[in-house]
């Protein structure tokens, strides 16, 4: 499914990631694992709710998820 065009996620991480470690001159960095899993959260569930139709038992059938867990992180993102 991937195309030429569409690079793999992995590159686009790593690319992200290089580019905060660039942007960072040196300054220290803590929390990094939280720090992604917060901007990535949102976004993905936003996308996957969309691609779902709102369908929060489909929506949670892509990501691999419960249900119950899927809404405790939209009601965190305000998603809901």
């Amino acid at each position: 499914m991937n195309t030429s065009k569409t690079p793999p996620l992995a590159d686009c991480v790593r690319r992200s990631l290089a580019n905060y470690f660039n942007d960072l001159d040196g300054a220290k960095t803590h929390d990094l694992h939280a720090l992604v899993i917060a901007e990535v959260e949102k976004p993905l569930l936003e996308k996957v709710m969309q691609h779902a139709a709102g369908n929060q038992i489909k929506a949670s059938q892509i990501l691999g998820i419960n249900r119950n867990t899927l809404r405790k992180k939209l009601s965190r993102y305000g998603l809901k």
